[in-house]
């Protein structure tokens, strides 16, 4: 099938959650050094500041699947529009230390919201030979909303406003796209299988329709069947032995997507290049670099995830970025050569944009069988961010101690995931969400 503009809107308007994901998640690695002299913070207390916001990310990943499941997803992402609108405002006027913390957390609360319902409703609204690349449309946004916060950085940086205004502007400038992402959510329809859950099966009738479906009325039956959707049998629990395979695909994708040391780079950006000896000016700079790489090699993932597979990229991306860490390991080990630094940080990127980050949500949002779709992927997602908020608090005094040995250690993350993937991990590229269901052993055996 073709894709509608209705189709295409409805991923747009659910992907800027992303955009809001991937700058708040960035941004906060052009203020690390204002911070540290602003409020006087040790090593310690750096990594308090920047995981704060991960603590939130946490609880808002572990719990989305509940207002996800009783209001639905498009309902539930506008409280996660708003919690980013309360941190933007909140950490641009923060008052003291406590208080930018406790508005660090309610922007991660709505990070962790959205990183769970943003794909969950992408892949419930798309057909099954686009959904790779329509939930890679919310991974796009992460790395566009990631090069944003950089460029954003850099060019609020370029003013000289001062150690007290100037992470003011580069934290609070995150309203404008909060604001715009709420209003756009009252143009979006309501997720198909949400609706069918509800047992509200004329409304899901008419989105299918609207999203282009062929033959609507078999996916509606289809949907139905893979459900359940009677009484008290919608609502399943999700640790039972029948999702074994399915949990533990999420939690590992999860885990390794962090175990690469990707968001503890990304936090740190400026302070890497600081120990290869770039200036505050040229890191940021650097920064935009990598942030565009990032959106490139998104960008040319996303065109071929359909095609080669969420399989394939992994293994691919497993390879370069296991070298390109261990590079980067090296250098800082001899003290020499820092002028690759650069390079091989591009290369990981590339490398990590190529696989893990294009297809992460695209994979939680695809093994889990719709009755538990919502609690799996909170699962996932949970994480994730555990092991995000694990590494990220932990790096700065790591880093400390031997700048070498963190990279090391998420080298041989790589080299394991890539032998994980290779074992285990079944493809999902061109299989309906029903049809994937009985792939992998859970399918209920039930027909309409």
């Amino acid at each position: 099938m073709r894709l509608n503009a209705f189709l295409i809107r409805s991923t747009i308007v659910a992907a800027l959650g992303g955009l809001l994901f991937g700058f708040d998640t960035a941004v906060i690695s052009g203020t690390t050094r204002d911070l540290t002299v602003a409020y006087r913070l040790t090593a310690g207390l750096l990594g308090v500041t920047v995981s704060a916001a991960l603590v939130g990310t946490i609880l808002g990943a572990m719990l989305a699947s509940i207002p996800g499941d009783k209001y639905g997803r498009r309902d539930s992402l506008r409280i996660m529009a708003m919690l980013y609108l309360v941190s933007a405002f909140g950490c641009a006027f923060a008052w003291n230390w406590y208080a930018l913390v406790f508005f660090r957390f309610i922007g991660g609360l709505g990070i962790g919201g959205s990183s769970v319902l943003g794909p969950m409703y992408i892949a419930e609204i798309a057909p099954a030979n686009w959904r790779g690349r329509l939930v890679g449309v919310f991974q796009f946004n992460v790395v566009a909303g990631i090069l944003l916060a950089y460029f954003s950085n850099y060019f609020v940086g370029a003013f000289h406003l001062g150690i007290d205004i100037e992470w003011r502007w580069k934290l609070g400038i995150a309203a404008a796209p909060a604001a715009l992402f709420l209003l756009l959510l009252f143009i979006i329809p309501r997720s198909p299988r949400w609706l069918v859950k509800q047992q509200r099966f004329e409304e899901a009738r008419d989105v299918l329709r609207l999203t282009g479906e062929e033959d609507y009325e078999r996916d509606l039956r289809e949907i139905i069947a893979s459900i359940d959707a009677e009484p008290g049998l919608a609502n399943e629990p999700l640790f039972s032995r029948k999702y074994v395979l399915p949990i533990f695909l999420a939690v590992s994708i999860g885990f390794f997507n962090q175990l690469s040391g990707i968001n503890a780079i990304l936090y740190y950006l400026n302070d890497i290049f600081a120990f290869g000896g770039f200036n505050k000016v040229s890191g940021d700079l650097q920064a935009v670099l990598v942030g565009f790489t990032n959106l490139i090699f998104t960008v040319i993932a996303m065109s071929v995830i359909d095609k080669m597979g969420r399989k394939k990229l992994l293994l691919i991306g497993a390879v370069g970025t296991a070298a390109c860490l261990a590079g980067v390991a090296i250098i800082f080990s001899i003290d020499r050569h820092q002028n690759l630094l650069v390079w091989l940080l591009v290369g990981f990127i590339a490398s990590f944009a190529f696989s893990q980050g294009s297809v992460i949500w695209v994979y939680l949002s695809e093994v889990f069988p719709n009755s538990v779709r919502a609690k799996g992927q909170s699962l996932g997602s949970l994480s994730h961010w555990l092991m995000n908020a694990a590494i990220s608090f932990a790096f700065p005094t790591l880093a400390a101690w031997s700048k070498s040995i963190p990279f090391a250690f998420f080298a041989a993350m790589m080299v394991l995931e890539f032998f994980v993937v290779l074992l285990v991990y079944p493809e999902t590229s061109g299989v309906s969400l029903e049809e994937m269901q009985k792939r992998l052993g859970v399918d209920s055996g039930v027909r309409v």
